[in-house]
């Protein structure tokens, strides 16, 4: 039962893989455009602008991604009239704005953790504002944040999970249909879905021990 039901399993779940993909891609992209913009606001001197960046990143950190996936899903619809186009760019709004404000204080904390010499340093030789950021700070905080923001690429993919209590077709979302109609099957089902996301999982494993090795031997991005 158990081998000859698994290319029937696999058949099914992979018709998912794609929108797990879609989805898994597109959150990682807006969620680190999000955490750079929001964790160099929330250091920013002024006091608007962290404060709006403030109250956000404590909004989405303090609510659950599910309820936060139904509100743009269904509340603000529903209450508001606003729709956020199809379901795809509602679960990567959602997902973003959650790990990038998770992300954010990542970027807020490295920043911050540049010895205050090097700041002293780069002001003795003249250097703007931006230039201080570009080239002092920046490449030294970038490298103080890859091993955090690569365990973040990896709660992003367990995220994608969730996307089917909205509709959406993704792996779980084959899951569940094909163990409503066969119940016999479900171990198998769980299993095979299991082995999948560990797979999806493993370049971005592979990327945090990368990106944990360049930051133990001092390498940052250009």
């Amino acid at each position: 039962m158990f081998v000859g039901s698994l290319p029937d399993i696999f058949s099914t779940l992979v018709q998912g893989l794609k929108v797990t993909l879609l989805v898994l891609v597109l959150s990682i992209i807006c969620s680190t455009i999000i955490a750079l913009v929001a964790g160099l606001s929330r250091v920013s001197t002024n006091r608007l602008v962290t404060g709006v960046t403030g109250f956000y990143v404590e909004i989405f950190r303090g609510t659950s991604l599910i309820v936060q996936l139904f509100w743009f899903s269904y509340a603000l619809p529903g209450l508001f009239n606003i729709h956020l186009g199809s379901d795809i760019w509602v679960a990567v709004l959602a997902i973003s704005l959650n790990y990038g404000a998770y992300m954010s204080e990542i970027v807020r904390g490295s920043i911050q953790a540049v010895p205050a010499g090097q700041t002293e340093a780069s002001v003795a030789l003249n250097l703007t504002k931006f230039q201080r950021m570009r080239h002092i700070i920046i490449p030294q905080a970038i490298r103080m944040m890859l091993p955090e923001y690569g365990n973040y690429l990896i709660q992003i993919l367990k995220a994608t999970s969730l996307v089917s209590l909205i509709g959406l077709t993704d792996l779980l979302y084959y899951g569940n249909i094909y163990r409503s109609t066969h119940l016999s099957d479900s171990p198998t089902v769980y299993l095979l879905l299991l082995v999948m996301y560990f797979v999806i999982a493993l370049p971005l494993i592979a990327f945090t021990k990368k990106m944990e090795s360049m930051s133990k031997k001092g390498v940052a991005l250009g």
